[in-house]
């Protein structure tokens, strides 16, 4: 249900944007927490690899 609220319908925000450079903030303002949550897996990922190598 969390998931529904947060989706955010981007090709209308697009459409009703008055120009070029608020099509680019928003473009830029969706993708970037999916981007941050992948660098983060990613992270978690190397660390929790390295670890278990020490052990």
């Amino acid at each position: 249900m969390l998931l529904a609220l947060l989706q955010v319908n981007i090709e209308e925000k697009i459409k009703n944007a008055p120009n070029d450079n608020y099509q680019i903030g928003i473009l830029i303002g969706s993708y970037l927490p999916l981007i941050a949550l992948v660098i983060i897996a990613y992270l978690l990922y190397r660390y929790n690899k390295n670890r278990n190598k020490a052990q």
